[in-house]
């Protein structure tokens, strides 16, 4: 008798369809979508549409419970930016929520006291913090629902606690290394007296109350009210220059976004003081030269790329700053005919150590998106810049002040120089995507310098090398540093900085790399944090995708 065995081949996490570095496939939903860097806040987002909600109402419930779970990384002690699609106007809409420095803080003050850069920590870097009123900017023009119910879920999270997620759990970590000691610090962000674990139930009743404050009294009572008097005085009490004064005085602006076609694809982001149009001016460079999806991770591909970028940001450093103090030659910068002329500074085969900007002219945070049921849109980041913020907390309110102010420069005469008044240089820029006058897709990528290089890549990924968005945030990502410094105190690398490239790259493409003329080497945990929706609009459906290397959701409905 002869026996019949049958062979069944199994595959090991293989996938059937798409790039086999994709970690899943793209979410897809009818009435609304939202992708955060954390479920729960993705559902709270959810749950205000289902409620009726607009994109903006979702986006700001996201953001409030963000900035309770995420405090590592945001929270409503720093800045915000926005771009929103209306769908009734079909028009494209940008809010700059970003602080401006203390009245009372001069330049002489730090040139008498020996600095040459603005210190990382304590009250010297603090600058207004705009993102709640970013919240009423947003809500005023787009929004739906009261304000008490798009911040009553994260008031009830706050107070009876959510399981902290890994990473933030590793962030927390480390910001208790560097703040226990700081006053208020223990109180606010520890489990009795220590750093919360992952899945432990972290609670945050002093936020509540704020959150609770805020809805009742509006924007005023966070620039105006109690709170801003608790903030100044604690400020203060530690030797900082916020004033009450300087909060009262806070107003956001709404902008006009800038863009540039890549290709047929029309990529918006927002003006300075911001860092957006380093990525209209990157992609400008990179459209001088072919890619097909085959070259996805070749010498030529990561050459190119980080040529442009070095090109670039040597602009960055010199120009970038708040448009109300400086002279910025945007429009030159993000022009076509000024890409042609740098794009011939770029050798084929060879790294350049020497890029200078141009002449020719007259960390942590978070980003999330959402999408209603009416085709409004709506791309968001929000920030405390370096780490969890300054260290410092105002007393009772459960939240730590921003230090963005630490990116102003100390030179004289530097576009982005430290005055009172002023908004500093900005790494935190949202983006969207139309097509023919259409609504395509709302995306970022957070992560300080590596922003504009994740945005250009998620771009790149689409349109050049024919991945869908889940794939295009999941293929390795290639970083670069060390050349520019945008506070102009010139801490360059002679040897034109260092690529950083993830996991997955070949080998053989690397060498050829270092025989360049390229330094590569590889580093952990900064290649950002991505999250997008797309809208097809012939099926009417939307697709969302969110990123594999943090907590994150993107989920639908």
């Amino acid at each position: 008798m002869l026996l019949a065995i049958s062979v069944q081949v199994i595959f090991a996490q293989d996938r059937i369809t798409g790039r086999n570095f994709a970690t899943r496939s793209e979410v897809i939903g009818q009435n609304g979508m939202v992708a955060t860097s954390h479920p729960l806040a993705t559902q709270i987002g959810l749950d205000i549409l289902k409620k009726g909600g607009s994109a903006v109402d979702a986006a700001i419930a996201a953001n409030a419970a963000l900035g309770l779970m995420e405090p590592t990384g945001c929270g409503i002690g720093g800045d915000l930016f926005a771009i929103v699609w209306d769908a009734k106007t079909q028009k494209l809409y940008g809010l700059n929520a970003s602080g401006r420095s203390p009245k009372s803080l001069t330049l002489e003050y730090f040139k008498q006291k020996g600095y040459t850069s603005i210190p990382s920590f304590g009250v010297l870097p603090i600058s207004v913090p705009g993102a709640v009123d970013g919240w009423f900017e947003l809500h005023k023009r787009f929004g739906k629902l009261k304000m008490q119910d798009i911040l009553q879920p994260s008031i009830e999270y706050a107070e009876k606690g959510f399981p902290v997620t890994e990473l933030i759990a590793q962030y927390m970590q480390a910001s208790f290394n560097r703040f226990q000691n700081n006053p208020n610090f223990k109180e606010t962000y520890t489990i009795a007296g220590k750093a919360p674990q992952k899945g432990d139930i972290f609670r945050n009743p002093a936020l509540a109350n704020t959150y609770r404050k805020i809805a009742k009294g509006g924007r005023d009572e966070f620039y105006k009210g109690e709170i801003a008097k608790i903030v100044a005085e604690s400020v203060k009490k530690q030797g900082g220059f916020l004033s009450y004064e300087d909060l009262a005085n806070h107003k956001s602006e709404w902008v006009e976004p800038l863009s540039t076609n890549y290709r047929g694809y029309d990529v918006w982001e927002l003006p300075p003081n911001g860092q957006g149009a380093t990525v209209l001016q990157m992609l400008n460079i990179l459209e001088g030269f072919e890619f097909k999806p085959e070259d996805f991770g070749t010498t030529r591909h990561i050459h190119l790329f980080t040529e442009a970028k070095k090109l670039v940001f040597e602009d960055r450093a010199k120009y970038y700053a708040d448009p109300e103090f400086a002279k910025i030659p945007i429009k030159q910068l993000i022009s076509k005919e000024y890409a042609q002329k740098r794009r011939e500074l770029i050798h084929p085969n060879r790294a350049n150590y020497n890029f200078i900007a141009g002449e020719n002219f007259a960390q942590e945070t978070i980003y999330l998106c959402t999408a209603d049921k009416d085709g409004n849109m709506v791309s968001l980041i929000q920030s405390n810049y370096r780490g969890m913020g300054s260290g410092v907390i105002p007393d009772g309110l459960g939240f730590m002040l921003q230090n963005r102010g630490e990116l102003f420069s100390l030179q004289e005469g530097h576009n982005n120089v430290y005055a009172p008044q002023k908004r500093p240089f900005h790494t935190i820029i949202p983006a969207f995507v139309t097509k023919n006058g259409k609504p395509l897709m709302a995306f970022g990528v957070m992560g300080g310098d590596f922003q504009p290089l994740g945005h250009v890549q998620i771009i790149m990924n689409i349109v050049d090398f024919k991945m869908n968005i889940q794939e295009a945030g999941d293929a390795p990502r290639i970083d670069h540093y060390g050349s520019t410094d945008p506070t102009g105190a010139e801490k360059r690398d002679t040897r034109g900085g260092t690529i950083t490239l993830e996991s997955g790259f070949g080998y053989e493409e690397i060498r050829k790399l270092m025989q360049m003329g390229h330094k590569v080497g590889f580093a952990l945990g900064n290649y950002g944090g991505y999250q997008a929706i797309w809208y097809d609009s012939e099926k009417k459906v939307y697709y969302g995708a969110s990123e594999s290397r943090k907590d994150g959701q993107a989920a639908g409905y």
